[in-house]
């Protein structure tokens, strides 16, 4: 009696069944890959387009530190430049009146002039009247110059016509030509601004020295 193996057919239910057993794994591995690929696009995606943005807010964000340290920039200019323009307003809102002030000074110069030379004996009333003016002058001058206005004589410098005006030109052999010789009044300046020029006469060398 011999032994009979049963095996299925081909085309057997079986057979259908492990096929499309097996179909359906192939499809749900293919499924797998295609979503795992789909995925990793989508993450490329993502972070290229941080990228980009994270650089333009980096661009955005230097151009608009460029235009705060300008406008800072222009700030600090804008206040040193007003400073200057106060501090220069209250040194020389006096000016015209400073100006005027100095012809007081000229005035007490020349009356002091006028008087006759000092000499031995002279009257008394004379000797007063001098060292009363000479007194005057000097504590005048002194107030001028606690309020930053100075006087300058010239004589024996060289010509400088941004402080002096040259009122004559006199022959001289002693002095180089340009040299002032003599100043009818003395240069004025408020806080080393000129004031008012000196009125001066200046040398001129015949020998061209």
């Amino acid at each position: 009696m011999s032994n009979i193996t049963d095996t299925p057919e081909a085309g057997s239910p079986a057979d259908a069944a492990a096929k499309g057993l097996h179909e359906n794994h192939s499809a749900h591995a293919s499924e797998g890959t295609v979503g795992a690929d789909e995925a990793s696009s989508t993450t490329d995606e993502v972070m290229s387009a941080a990228s980009s943005r994270i650089k333009e807010l980096e661009a955005k964000l230097a151009e608009e530190h460029d235009k705060w340290m300008r406008s800072e920039a222009e700030m600090q200019n804008l206040r040193a430049r007003t400073k200057r323009e106060i501090d220069d307003a209250r040194q020389y809102a006096v000016q015209k009146f400073a100006r005027d002030v100095v012809e007081a000074a000229e005035n007490l110069k020349r009356g002091l002039a006028s008087l006759p030379p000092k000499t031995e004996g002279e009257d008394g009333i004379i000797t007063k009247m001098r060292e009363g003016i000479e007194g005057t002058e000097r504590s005048f001058l002194s107030i001028l110059e606690r309020h930053g206005v100075v006087c300058h004589d010239p004589s024996g410098q060289a010509f400088d016509a941004n402080h002096h005006q040259a009122m004559a030109e006199q022959p001289s052999a002693e002095h180089a030509t340009g040299t002032v010789i003599q100043a009818w009044t003395p240069t004025w300046t408020l806080h080393g601004r000129l004031l008012k020029p000196a009125m001066v006469v200046v040398a001129k060398n015949e020998g061209g020295s």
